[in-house]
């Protein structure tokens, strides 16, 4: 007589643990984004990661960069290829030549992205020295100047534009329906639990 209301406890808990599983189990194998910045030298660092909720995308990506630089020229299409700093971090599988470019990177799989930065590629040129010794006051600036110019350079570096691609799913609307249903099974099951005793009776 005990069986019946310990099943349907059972199934209540399955659909339970089913509608707070399926968010998370459908958090990644999601949309992508791009995160484009040059890095300091003759490439970019490219990383990727989940845009629902920022988990780095562990699976192969597929991705193409390619670029045009201010005086016209163009680069790419080259691929990209897993940097050994982190398992979602890239690099363009050949350097960029010296300037500036804006940098596009498309990515195909694990889901469709793409991402606009503008970059400046190649090492600045040192100023040249003068002919006489500057004076005290001077030397402290241009050394200043010389150590905090790099440090400017990166602090400005700009915001990587990302395009939407597509809104997520509705795995959490997919589990509020299966629970309905696991509820009226259960309820049918002690329904039909109460009519069999009432016939045994």
């Amino acid at each position: 007589m005990n069986k019946a209301p310990a099943y349907v406890l059972t199934v209540l808990l399955a659909g339970l643990m089913l509608v707070l599983g399926a968010p998370a189990a459908s958090a990644h194998g999601g949309p992508i984004k791009l995160e484009v910045t040059g890095d300091g030298a003759d490439n970019v660092n490219v990383l990727v990661t989940y845009k629902k909720d920022d988990h780095p995308v562990t699976e192969i990506v597929e991705a193409t960069l390619k670029a045009t630089s201010a005086d016209g020229r163009s680069f790419g299409p080259v691929p990209l290829r897993s940097a050994p700093e982190g398992q979602n971090l890239y690099h363009s599988a050949e350097p960029l030549p010296s300037g500036e470019w804006r940098v596009t990177v498309t990515a195909t799989e694990p889901s469709k992205a793409k991402a606009t930065v503008k970059v400046k590629a190649g090492v600045v040129a040192a100023s040249p020295v003068a002919a006489t010794a500057p004076a005290p006051g001077q030397a402290t600036g241009q050394a200043t100047g010389q150590a905090t110019g790099p440090a400017r350079n990166k602090a400005a570096a700009p915001a990587t534009v990302m395009d939407d691609q597509g809104a997520m799913g509705t795995p959490l609307k997919i589990g509020i329906i299966v629970l309905v249903a696991l509820v009226a099974l259960a309820a049918w099951i002690a329904l039909a639990w109460r009519h069999r005793m009432g016939v045994r009776r």
